[in-house]
């Protein structure tokens, strides 16, 4: 069932996941790369800054499309294998950033990317487990899951600060070199692990047929459409709306960022013991982040507090996610990963679409209330859900 481990005790033993963890801090980091670099790349281009969005919308749909096919295409081949030619392409990717100039030059790289990313996730999580070492296989899923989360707040104004330093083309270059340096780590530490509990097809009806699970990807879907609508164009919001300069945007993403690492281990705390509280309070505090942000730039120090907040709380319900998603379906887990992954990335890809079309209708400042709205129908379906059930969740055994 599990992979052979080749050291029982020690740091040895933990080096699989710990490859494992770097791997998955490099692919979402990113993922998320062009968020905070959208006006340099923008310009580098000539091309609008809602245009240019589209790369991120457009990456995330090839993930959406291609995680489940890809996923059951290659369900029977070995996973240390698969994951060396997954980084292998990722990192040449990168590298053919350098001669991308054009919008459609650029776009073709990303999509080699986003084709690497849609097995990635599919596989990670459930390899995770496996490799950790025996009876650790709940701390072996919080590394991985953690490299996830930090680079999915620590990802953007690391980003971003390095395309100041050496442009844009410069920092997703250097995320190729890292991702050849964790190739080669990946190589040395981890051992082979035959395909089990992939899934298959015929796993699906089965799957769709768990309520806790079916909620799972309908509010992913919706949150995350909210949250990426925002996110996307963080900085051209701070830049209009407040008139701050670009170098400032990275103090308030790294705020965020630092913020995402404290509610990820806040919630840490308390999923176990109270799951849907877990789950229902970071929801409800993400929609009012969200409504209140423009009112809060009138005053600096109420933008850095909405942005503490807003970044604990996404991170909270990022890790009550994860943890629904392993409860429920661990015997089909890299089919439901896939699955969940592709849904997430449409609302990724939908977030990005919808904030560049509100932002072209509306400006800019108009983009967080669309997040809003879409968050708050969430936190108010799971409120209901907790009325009348005492459960935020649909079927799932967690305490409240």
């Amino acid at each position: 069932m599990s992979a052979p481990q080749r050291h029982k005790f020690g740091l040895q033993a933990w080096l699989p996941t710990i490859g494992l963890a770097f791997a998955a801090f490099v692919f979402n980091t990113s993922e998320f790369l062009p968020v905070g670099l959208l006006p340099n790349i923008a310009e580098s281009i000539g091309e609008s800054v809602s245009k240019t969005g589209l790369i991120i919308t457009v990456y995330a749909w090839v993930v959406s499309l291609l995680s489940l096919p890809l996923t059951i295409v290659t369900a029977k081949l070995e996973r240390r294998k698969l994951l060396l030619w997954l980084i292998f392409i990722f990192a040449l990717s990168h590298f053919l950033v350098l001669w991308a100039d054009t919008f459609e030059k650029l776009m073709g790289a990303r999509i080699c990317v986003a084709v690497t990313h849609s097995v990635f996730w599919s596989i990670m999580t459930p390899l995770a487990a496996r490799v950790a070492p025996f009876g650790r296989q709940s701390l072996g899923l919080a590394m991985v899951m953690g490299g996830t989360i930090v680079a999915t707040v620590m990802g953007v104004p690391l980003g971003t600060r390095l395309g100041q330093i050496v442009g844009w083309q410069g920092a997703f270059f250097i995320i190729g070199l890292a991702a050849a340096v964790i190739w080669l780590v990946i190589y040395f530490v981890l051992p082979v692990c035959e395909s089990n509990r992939a899934g298959s097809l015929k796993s699906l009806p089965d799957l769709l047929r768990r309520p806790a699970l079916v909620q799972l990807y309908l509010l992913t879907l919706v949150v995350i459409l909210g949250q990426f609508t925002v996110y996307s164009y963080i900085s051209p919001i701070l830049t209009t709306v407040t008139g701050m300069a670009e170098s400032e945007t990275v103090t308030v993403l790294f705020v965020f960022g630092i913020s995402g690492i404290i509610g990820t281990i806040l919630s840490t705390r308390s999923l176990d013991k109270h799951y849907s509280m877990a789950l229902l309070v970071p929801l409800i505090f993400l929609t009012l982040c969200l409504g209140f942000f423009v009112l809060s730039m009138r005053q600096t120090w109420t933008m850095y507090v909405l942005v503490v907040v807003w970044g604990a709380c996404i991170s909270a319900v990022g890790m009550a996610f994860q943890t629904l998603l392993l409860n429920t379906a661990r015997d089909a887990a890299d089919v439901a990963t896939s699955m969940f992954s592709g849904i997430f990335n449409i609302g990724i890809g939908g977030g990005a679409f919808i904030g560049s079309k509100v932002s072209v209708a509306l400006g800019f400042a108009s983009v967080p209330y669309v997040g809003a709205g879409l968050v708050g129908v969430c936190a108010l379906a799971c409120s209901l859900i907790f009325c009348f059930t005492g459960s935020a969740v649909l079927g799932a055994k967690h305490r409240s």
